[in-house]
């Protein structure tokens, strides 16, 4: 395998920073159970009044069927992109062993509330370095979870085990 001009993809002034991810109060939208992650620079978490517009916004879909859940399990991750856009990652566990995601986003002032994010293209993004952290844990936990009895003390458990940390 070649790596020949790879390198020159990642700008030179590029500085990668760490970011945390904090466990919030999880959510229940629409007959499901989701986990909830900020995930932001530790110098700039994500503000209280964003966090209840995104939770507000979700179940403002979950009602109008924008979010399609069917009483799943999973998990929700609000990652501060910068000074002012937000992603909103709703990410549910299916079919016993796939994570399925919908996505909303915010962009600043010009955005009032949370939007559909278009998935353009066979060839698209998904989670970034720092959503992987979250996704990480939360690949362990469900695999404890399906190695479990899956009773409801297991998924107590599960819904119990939140990821606090840098990422």
């Amino acid at each position: 395998m070649s790596t020949t001009g790879l390198e020159s993809r990642i700008p030179p002034d590029y500085r990668h920073v760490a970011k945390l991810a904090r466990p919030a109060p999880g959510i229940d939208l629409a007959g499901s159970t989701l986990k909830w992650y900020d995930v932001a620079r530790a110098t700039a978490p994500v503000p209280d009044e964003i966090r209840a517009l995104a939770r507000a916004g979700l179940e403002e879909a979950a009602r109008r069927g924008g979010l399609a859940l069917a009483d799943d399990v999973g998990f929700v991750i609000l990652h501060r992109c910068g000074r002012d856009f937000y992603f909103l990652l709703v990410c549910t566990w299916r079919n016993q062993n796939e994570v399925w995601e919908t996505v909303f986003a915010k962009d600043g002032d010009a955005d009032p509330a949370f939007r559909p994010w278009p998935a353009e293209g066979p060839h698209r993004s998904t989670f970034c370095v720092w959503e992987l952290g979250v996704v990480g844990h939360e690949q362990r936990a469900w695999t404890r979870y399906l190695r479990s009895d899956r009773d409801a003390a297991a998924l107590q458990t599960y819904l119990e085990d939140g990821f606090d940390g840098s990422v």
